[in-house]
């Protein structure tokens, strides 16, 4: 079982930077794969950023690469998305999500197990 939670939120302004951690309870977090995940007001959970339990092979989306990158520190049970460069379409709920075993399609958020309650974040132009 693993209990995540979000922070690091908040409000920030076009080209500026934020840093959301995900914190989690319970051993299995260490090799628990996670991701993050986004929702904008009126729009679908969207697939944002992937990582494996070991911290290696990171898988973005089209729209966060090269701005966004996503890391975990296994020691202190805790996820994280540095985000750079952002945008107004940034500007979403951001969860964190993780699953006990192999994530077979990882941008299908149905495939994860656990999740966060999630962190607002909003991109002003």
């Amino acid at each position: 079982q693993v209990q995540l939670v979000e922070s690091g939120g908040g409000l920030v302004q076009a080209g500026g930077s934020l840093r959301l951690s995900c914190a989690a309870s319970g051993r299995a977090f260490s090799t628990s794969p996670m991701a993050w995940f986004r929702q904008a007001p009126g729009k679908e959970r969207q697939f944002v950023a992937f990582i494996n339990w070991s911290g290696s092979r990171p898988y973005y989306a089209d729209s966060v690469k090269e701005r966004f990158t996503i890391s975990r520190d296994n020691a202190k049970n805790t996820g994280y998305l540095q985000m750079n460069s952002l945008k107004p379409e940034d500007t979403a709920v951001y969860y964190c999500a993780a699953r006990s075993t192999f994530v077979p399609a990882i941008t299908d958020q149905y495939e994860y197990d656990y999740w966060g309650q999630g962190t607002q974040d909003t991109v002003s132009s």
